[in-house]
Order: C-alpha cells, then sequence, then structure tokens
C-alpha cells in the first residue's frame, strides 16, 4: 500500500516570491482598469500603494497556512506582519504618515495668500471690454438644447444610427469665427465596437449655436481613440501609458479651423503644499485619428490658439473662490468675512476675440438675490478680469423672464451677458419642454424688472433698446446706415414657429429683407409696387447675403389700385419641416426656429 509522503511546506524565500507574484499580477490588472498616476501628488497613487501592500500581506497569510492566533487579538497581527511581512507594514506606515502630513501643510489655513494667488484678477472696463456682439455671433442655444439636436439629427442617419450613437459629451469652441458644440459619436454598445473598431468612429456631430443647425461631419479616416473604446484606445489609456508619471484633467474634444479631431488633455500640478493649489501646467493634445501624442509645456505661448478649453469653468470659479473668500486671511473668511466674495452656481460661456470665455457672477458672501459682478476668463490663457456691476443674480434674471411667459410655460436657460446700448443685459433664450427654444428674453442686470421678449434676437434686442430709451437710461440707439428705399419686386411668406414671416424683395436687388407680421403688422398690407423705406441689420463684412433681417419697414407709397398683387401666404409648417427656399438663398436661418 503506497502511502502519500506529506508535503513540504514552502521555504520563506519561495513564498515571499509566490506573494510578489501575486501582488505584481494584481497591480498590474488593477493599474491597467484604475489608471493612477504615478506621482507622489495624486492622492490615488497612495491608495495604489496600500493596497498592493494589503494584497501582499493576504497571500503571506494564505501561504503561511493560517498560522496566526485568532485569539491573540491586534498584538497576534502585529506579530504576524513584523515575522512575515515587515516591509509591507513599513511602507503602509509611511504613506499614511506621508499623506497625513502632506494634508497638513496643504490647508488654506497655513497657506491662505498662496491660495489668494491662484488666480490673478484684473479689473475690466465694461464698456471697452465687452463690445456689442452681432446678432450672427450670439448663441441661442444652452447645453441641452444643443445635445437634444446632435441627438436628433443622428436619429435621421439610418447607416449610422444602427451602429454609433450621440455621445452627450459636447464642448463649446470657436470654429472658424462662430459659436458651436461639437461632440464626437460612440459606439452603439460592445458588439458594434467590436464590428467597427478598425474602422473607427467614422463621424462627429457638430452643433451651430446661433443658427441652431446640427450636422453629422463625416471623416476620411475614423477616430481610433476616444472615451467610447473599452482598451489600449481609450484616450485615457492612452495617454497614461505616453505619460504615466502626469495627472490629468478631462480630456475635450475640439476640432482645429480644417475640422480635424483632437483631444486636448489640460496636465494638472498641485502648487501648494503636497496637494494643494490645483493648476494647469501645459496640455497634450492628442490627434483622434492617429493618436499621435505631442505635450505643450506653456499653455499662453505654446499651446496652439485654435485650442479653446485648457483650464475647465470648475478650475477658475474654485480659483476665484479661494481668491475672493481669503482676500484678507483665513479666519477673516470664516468671522468677520469683511471683502469676502464668491462666485455663483451657474457659469456660461462667451465669445471674444477668437477664444471662449468662462462667465460667472460675483456675489458677497451672504449670497443674497443680489450680484456685485462679474467675471471673465479666458479659458485658454486663465487670463482673469473682473467687471462691476451691481444687480440681479442670474437666477433672479432668469425667475424674472420666466414670469413674463408664465402662460406658455418655457423655461429659461442659464443667461449669457452681453453689452446692449452699453448696458450689461442679461440673454436668455427660452425653451420648451421638448428643449427647443421658442423665444428670447433680454433682461437689465441693475434693473431686473427691465424685461423684453420676443419671438427672434433681432425683435428682443429692438424692443429692449427702445425699452432703455423710455426709461432714460440709454440715448435711442443710433443704427449704421442700413436704410434702403425702393418698390417692392416681389414678396414671399412662411409661418414659422406660428408666427408670420415676411420676405421682401426690391426692384433691382437680389436681397430678400424678412420681417414678422407680429414685429411689423403692416407687412400684411404690401403688394408688388409699393414704393416702401426699410431699416435692415447690416450685411456682415466679407459676405454676401442673400438675406437680412428688417427692423422697420413703412410703406411710402401705393401700388396703382388696378394691379394689386397680394402676397401667397402657405399654410403653416410643422415644426421639424423647413421652410420654402428663396431664389440665391441655400438655406434660410431665422433665428428662434427650432
Amino acid at each position: 500500500m503506497n502511502v502519500k509522503k506529506p508535503r513540504k511546506p514552502k521555504s520563506k524565500a519561495a513564498r515571499v516570491l509566490t506573494s510578489l507574484l501575486v501582488t505584481l499580477v494584481f497591480g498590474l490588472v488593477y493599474f491597467y482598469l484604475a489608471l493612477p498616476a504615478l506621482n507622489f501628488q495624486d492622492s490615488d497613487f497612495y491608495f495604489f500603494l496600500v493596497l498592493l501592500c494589503l494584497v501582499f500581506m493576504v497571500c503571506t497569510l494564505f501561504n503561511s497556512g493560517f498560522q496566526i492566533d485568532p485569539n491573540g487579538g491586534v498584538r497576534e497581527y502585529f506579530r504576524f506582519v513584523k515575522s512575515q511581512c515587515l516591509p509591507a507594514g513599513v511602507i503602509i506606515l509611511l504613506v499614511l504618515a506621508v499623506g497625513l502630513v502632506g494634508s497638513l501643510i496643504s490647508l488654506p489655513i497655513f497657506r491662505a495668500a498662496d491660495y489668494r494667488d491662484l488666480l490673478t484678477v484684473q479689473d475690466g472696463n465694461f464698456a471697452q471690454d465687452i463690445t456689442q456682439i452681432s446678432f450672427d455671433k450670439i448663441p441661442t442655444l444652452d447645453r441641452d438644447s444643443a445635445e437634444y439636436l446632435g441627438d436628433r439629427q443622428m436619429g435621421t442617419l439610418s447607416d449610422m444610427v444602427s451602429q454609433f450613437e450621440y455621445s452627450n459629451d459636447s464642448t463649446q469652441i470657436n470654429y472658424q469665427g462662430r459659436p458651436v458644440r461639437v461632440a464626437p459619436i460612440a459606439y452603439a454598445d460592445l458588439i458594434k465596437w467590436f464590428t467597427n473598431r478598425s474602422q473607427g468612429l467614422p463621424a462627429y456631430v457638430l452643433v451651430d449655436m446661433v443658427t441652431q443647425e446640427a450636422t453629422v461631419v463625416r471623416l476620411q479616416e475614423g477616430m481610433k481613440y476616444s472615451f467610447s473604446e473599452p482598451l489600449n484606445r481609450n484616450i485615457m489609456r492612452h495617454l497614461r501609458f505616453h505619460y504615466p508619471t502626469f495627472m490629468f484633467d478631462t480630456p475635450q474634444f475640439e476640432i482645429d479651423e480644417e475640422g480635424q479631431p483632437w483631444w486636448i488633455a489640460p496636465r494638472v500640478v498641485k502648487t501648494i503644499g503636497l496637494f494643494g493649489g490645483t493648476d494647469i501646467q501645459g496640455a497634450v493634445l492628442v490627434n483622434a485619428i492617429t493618436g499621435e501624442c505631442t505635450y505643450y509645456d506653456d499653455v499662453e505661448t505654446m499651446v496652439p490658439t485654435w485650442v479653446d478649453n485648457v483650464y475647465t469653468p470648475a478650475l477658475i470659479m474654485e480659483q476665484y473662490d479661494y481668491h475672493g473668500t481669503l482676500v484678507n486671511g483665513f479666519f477673516n473668511s470664516i468671522l468677520g468675512q469683511r471683502d469676502v466674495t464668491l462666485t455663483t452656481e451657474g457659469y456660461n460661456y462667451i465669445a471674444l476675440n477668437d477664444d471662449v470665455y468662462v462667465y460667472t457672477g460675483i456675489t458677497s458672501a451672504n449670497a443674497d438675490q443680489s450680484n456685485l459682478g462679474f467675471l471673465l476668463s479666458n479659458q485658454r490663457t486663465k487670463e482673469t478680469r473682473f467687471y462691476d456691476a451691481p444687480g440681479a443674480t442670474e437666477y433672479a434674471a432668469m425667475a424674472s423672464a420666466e414670469g413674463e411667459v408664465q402662460d406658455l410655460g418655457y423655461i429659461a436657460t442659464f443667461p449669457l451677458l452681453l453689452n446692449i446700448a452699453g448696458e450689461p443685459t442679461y440673454f436668455i433664450p427660452l425653451k420648451d419642454d421638448t428643449n427647443l427654444v421658442k423665444s428670447y428674453a433680454m433682461v437689465n442686470v441693475a434693473q431686473y424688472q427691465l424685461v423684453t421678449v420676443a419671438s427672434s434676437v433681432s425683435a428682443c434686442e429692438q424692443a429692449y433698446t427702445q425699452l432703455l430709451a423710455e426709461r432714460g437710461i440709454a440715448e435711442p440707439e443710433e443704427r449704421p446706415e442700413t436704410q434702403v428705399s425702393g418698390v417692392v419686386d416681389d414678396i414671399r411668406s412662411a409661418v414659422l414657429e406660428g408666427t408670420t414671416y415676411y420676405f421682401i424683395r426690391l426692384e433691382g436687388g437680389e436681397v430678400y429683407y424678412t420681417i414678422s407680421a407680429v414685429q411689423n403688422p403692416v407687412a400684411v398690407l404690401l403688394n408688388v409696387g409699393d414704393q416702401v423705406t426699410i431699416d435692415h441689420a447690416p450685411q456682415a463684412e466679407g459676405e454676401e447675403a442673400s438675406i437680412l433681417t428688417a427692423y422697420t419697414l413703412t410703406i411710402d407709397g401705393k401700388a396703382a389700385p388696378e394691379e394689386p398683387i397680394t402676397p401667397q401666404e402657405p399654410s403653416a409648417q410643422e415644426d421639424d419641416e423647413p421652410a420654402e427656399s428663396l431664389p440665391g438663398a441655400v438655406t434660410v436661418p431665422i433665428l428662434g426656429a427650432a
């Protein structure tokens, strides 16, 4: 009878090697999935080290055959650690000590001046810095509305909708001088990724924030690197393998002036103590098609000017809150709160000088219903200016605008700050419960009871400037020389969003002037052959416009009575059906139309 010999216990060296091998495999898997930066300023790195030490201890416990007395209490566990895995225990104590000391020396109570100086804020002149924006540069959508339009446009493409979906992760940029939102598409599911990964993502979605037009832009070569990639081509994993010690903010999707897709990954650094003073030091630009990475160390002088998103609104607002609360020291921020200011809850974007600026209001520490002014900060360079403009908070202005259309149930979006007739003015698109913009409001910042609402931006601005003039706040606006007189040669009309718009062409001209019946009821009396005078929006420099917005229209002389020709008005169209195309016009962008 053969009796098995008892297995010899492993030697201590074998047990250690086995534990190290298991710990190494676990560490590689965890690093691949969690992607911690190998950087002592990253708190995730400390967690990673402690986790590896604990895995090593557990493996050692298994390899020792659980040779530990459970009745020995905590002392017995310390004895086991000391005898079997002393280096791992020492590393855990060191990590905890460094983390504790690093956190203490990074606290604002000890470094208030350093936190205050994270952001340099200059005083700005509103009338000089914030020039009146042309109507063709004013964004009329918020993020939710833009993403709704982008998702709806994806649904119209039968060859893509079964394989891809809208990512709902858009970025606002300036593209060829216009404010737009861009977002990559994503694989519909894991199976769709597996069958399409060799070609990559074939398109991205671009939404014009002015005309509200969504376009799916197809690429000659698909994007191989994105967040929807589950393995090595995942953009965060790709960045980590190229820059294992860098800490990154969330990469933002952008396109350059030629329409090529990129990922902009700001490099995060800690500038105060070990964990405090979060700031940006350079950025990595990743070609979304090829995966080629380029690191620019200096944001202001090295990062290409077409890049719009390096400093996030959250970081800028956090740094200003430190600047505003610690202006007179740490204890003043809690007790006396003299001169303490904070940013308001929301923010929006303004396009200035081909850059995107984040806008937010500034209020006192009491967080009352009034703002002291507002902040504009360049998202590429972090150049920041404060504008003294006391008045209503953004949410008070939103409530005021909603009160004007409470019977319609429209919802106010977060305001955009404009300079209208030299007055700081909240511009607020109003949307319905389907996220489509239906109307526009302008609210005076200093006197938020001064509100105008209209179905188009131009009509809203005209009514607002007239209201300011009536209240003596601003002089009547002197418009540029954009008056034209002539004989009506052609009239067209279309019903858009329940409002009738008339398109008028004069003899010898090619431009149509558009005006709504609500804005100027005399338009319904027009006949071909009438002598009219029209005040209209100026033509954009360098552009040949086929349609211009009319502000006012007056009939100087009626056509002969024996040949009356009345304009033909088509039946009201559905919301999603485009208006009839006009001669010489590729599209007919009517502000306020869905």
